[in-house]
């Protein structure tokens, strides 16, 4: 290979590591890391080099693609795992695991993670091996086949990929896209002129007879100057369309299609459960304990904002996509714009148990501890509408965390007196209790203003409410739930009686009706002062809403009224004597319901114990399955060339016409002879080719395939099937004496499958 042959290559490698480069930095609104601009660079490097590596030194394409598939084995965990590493460079058996899964499982992860994921558990491997199979793939596929111009197509793929996983919003780097046409056309006119010159060249050095060298003809130098005045001119006028005619929504990528990992609906409403805490034998037990927590602070469990007319629930994506929405949380999510002061507190979980993740304040970020950190660290989702967290693997006790959150200071809740409804997004109400509307009338009598009818609305709920839970005897009765109906019953009695549950709906509809969006919070609260450490028992259960305004966003508000002692209740008609009734109170709310409400239908103490021989089995099918995924997956390619090699023989062995027949049995001989590798002289003849086979046999074919073209007899079928005949005969010979490794390569070359025979392979007429 000459200097300037080597130049050459290196010239289009480089081109078209550009290319992709600029391809893959459409990935860049998904990671937005050191770590991935890191992957893109080592996996563009070592993919070419190898690939440049086997094209120079000959490797058959299965050589190249089991060092392929091993060197990305080899330097996928360190580059895309970096979290399984031995010593920070030796992969691991763990790392091996999740490299190889996350080729076929990372992208449905990829998609149900907020952005950008920086280098979040192995969420990098879907981006790693996208870049690096471009290219090995491309620049195998630019030295080894004619139509190899096809692999710009690679970087396209790539830079398509990357805008289908990214975010929903406009673009951050609007003119990638015609960066990477530049060097895609670049690499493409760069890759015809060496070609053109080549064949020139070639052909000047077969009719010189003074062996002088052929200079660069003026048509080269104008058609690459022509290629560049049509590139400035597409960027010009894409640059003008794109100003002219800017985007009008957000785009639609796989992000707002596919399924997420959590339905809230597939619980129960939080809310509806309160009462179980406020059992006798839970009301003083320890649920979880804080350290850190600051003075007067709340538990957050769930928000509730979604109200039909049965329960108060999480929202859901069928309802809202907003609030209904919970994602992975890969590093933290940035709260500085909210007021308060940051804090970093530890939660350690005693008798709590269930899905939601207690939280405080607005969530900046999590780390599990304990036995079961890696679980709880998977299941883990966010949802920064509604600030409500939770784990798909079950807090249970023995559980802790580190919560990191920006929690308020000021509970002043005075400006809402002042305040006008915001215009935060919350779903539809479906039913609006009867008698609601009636009493909020009374209530606001007079009062103009929307955020002074509010707070007249919760001053007197405040006020006409009395606590009671109804478990106990000595309490009066109180029914539980929150549905149209109970909260119908909180104002058509004479005596307005419920607790936290039913308060703190009723605050929540009647703020909606004022046009105040607005929603319940299910969560704990303890006036204690804080020492070191808050504990949180079931008496500390509580609800309390909060209502959007334009000027303050979220506020928090209590509805619940003090406890007081309760009057009895009055007859309705003074007048009348009545016989004396015996009271009989309703029987005590059902404990095992409540519970059941409370926590998931099943818990991990009541499950049964698996069987062991079962998970092993499991485990050893879920290893077979993962491999066999990899082996067809890697097989592929080879048997997408056996296939078109049998498709090419099939047409020309059934073409119409006799000469058309004997003319690919030939060609179907000289395929077989490049793919077991024979090198004919440059446009070689067919005596040439028979004699660079050395066989009788072949001169004896390569004389009737003259004759039959060049005589002016007419050949008849049997002369073509003879011809076939011939050819299957030889194709055994040069099989003969091989071993099946050679064997196995012949069929799977692509020698022959270069230029002419690819465009053929799907046209009948043409192929010969």
């Amino acid at each position: 290979m000459s200097p300037r042959s080597r130049t050459g290559i290196g010239v289009s490698a480089a081109l078209y590591a550009l290319a992709l480069a600029l391809a893959a930095a459409a990935w860049w609104p998904v990671y937005e890391s050191a770590a991935m601009v890191v992957a893109g660079a080592v996996a563009i490097v070592l993919g070419s080099a190898l690939a440049l590596l086997g094209a120079g030194l000959r490797w058959p394409s299965f050589v190249v693609l089991l060092a392929g598939v091993a060197l990305f084995l080899l330097v996928g965990v360190p580059v895309a795992v970096p979290g399984e590493t031995a010593s920070r460079v030796l992969p691991t058996l763990p790392g091996l695991l999740d490299l190889v899964a996350g080729v076929a499982l990372g992208w449905k992860q990829l998609l149900t993670v907020t952005l950008p994921v920086g280098s979040y558990q192995a969420l990098l491997v879907p981006f790693f091996a996208s870049v690096y199979v471009a290219a090995l793939l491309g620049q195998s596929l630019a030295r080894r086949v004619r139509l190899g111009g096809l692999a710009i197509l690679l970087p396209g793929a790539v830079f398509v990929l990357g805008i289908l996983v990214g975010p929903e919003g406009p673009s951050e780097l609007p003119y990638l896209g015609l960066a990477v046409l530049a060097a895609s056309l670049l690499w493409l006119m760069h890759r015809r002129g060496r070609r053109r010159r080549d064949e020139l060249e070639a052909l000047a050095r077969a009719v010189a007879k003074d062996g002088e060298r052929l200079v660069l003809p003026a048509a080269v130098a104008r058609g690459v100057a022509g290629g560049l005045v049509l590139l400035a001119l597409a960027a010009a006028g894409s640059g003008v369309a794109a100003a002219a005619v800017p985007p009008s929504g957000p785009r639609d990528v796989l992000r707002a299609s596919v399924e997420q990992p959590f339905d809230p609906r597939d619980y129960p409403s939080p809310l509806a459960g309160l009462r179980a805490y406020l059992r006798e034998d839970q009301v003083d037990a320890a649920q979880f304990t804080i350290d850190g927590m600051l003075p007067g602070a709340r538990v957050r469990i769930a928000t509730l904002d979604s109200y039909d007319g049965v329960v108060y629930a999480v929202g859901s994506a069928a309802v809202d996509s907003a609030s209904g929405t919970f994602v992975r949380i890969p590093s933290r999510v940035d709260q500085s714009d909210e007021p308060g002061v940051d804090a970093l507190m530890t939660v350690s979980i005693s008798g709590y148990r269930g899905v939601w993740v207690p939280t405080v304040g607005r969530f900046e970020s999590v780390r599990f501890t304990g036995p079961r950190a890696d679980a709880l660290t998977d299941g883990f989702v966010y949802n920064d509408t509604s600030g409500t967290a939770a784990d798909l693997a079950t807090l249970a006790s023995g559980d802790s965390y580190v919560l990191r959150a920006r929690v308020p200071t000021d509970y002043d809740t005075s400006i809402l007196a002042a305040a006008t409804p915001g215009s935060a997004p919350v779903p539809r109400i479906e039913t609006l209790p009867d008698g609601l509307a009636a009493q909020l009338d009374e209530w606001t009598q007079g009062i103009s203003d929307p955020g002074a009818r509010l707070t007249a609305a919760l001053e007197a709920l405040r006020s006409t409410g009395y606590i009671s839970h109804g478990l106990s005897a000595d309490e009066p009765p109180s029914r539980s739930g929150h549905g149209a109906d109970r909260i119908a019953e909180l104002f058509s009695g004479t005596r307005m009686i419920g607790d936290a549950e039913q308060y703190s709906v009723a605050a929540a509809l009647m703020a909606r009706q004022l046009g105040f969006p607005a929603r319940v919070v299910f969560g704990f609260a303890n006036d204690a002062p804080v020492v070191d450490a808050v504990t949180f028992t079931g008496a500390d259960v509580t609800a309390w809403i909060e209502v959007d305004t334009a000027q303050n966003g979220w506020v928090a508000v209590d509805p619940v009224p003090e406890e007081r002692p309760i009057p009895d209740e009055e007859p309705d008609d003074a007048t009348q004597i009545a016989r004396p009734q015996t009271i009989v109170p309703p029987p005590n709310d059902d404990d095992t319901k409540i519970d059941s409400r409370l926590t998931p239908e099943s818990t991990p103490d009541d499950r049964d114990t698996p069987n062991a021989l079962l998970l092993t089995l499991l485990a050893v099918g879920r290893g077979v399955g993962i491999g066999l995924l990899v082996l067809a997956v890697a097989l592929t390619p080879f048997l997408l060339v056996v296939i078109a090699k049998a498709r090419r023989r099939r047409l020309r062995r059934r073409a119409p016409d006799p000469l058309q027949r004997l003319r690919g049995g030939w060609d179907e001989f000289t395929d077989t002879a490049l793919d077991h590798g024979f090198e004919p002289p440059p446009a070689a003849t067919r005596a040439e080719w028979a004699s660079t086979v050395g066989s009788l046999p072949a001169g004896v074919l390569a004389a009737v395939a003259d004759r039959a073209v060049f005589a002016p007899e007419t050949t008849g079928p049997v002369d073509a099937d003879r011809v076939w005949e011939a050819v299957d005969e030889l194709s055994v010979a040069m099989d003969a004496g091989r071993s099946r490794w050679e064997r196995l390569r012949a069929r799977i070359s692509l020698r022959s499958l270069g230029g002419y025979s690819v465009r053929k392979l799907f046209t009948r007429e043409a192929v010969s």
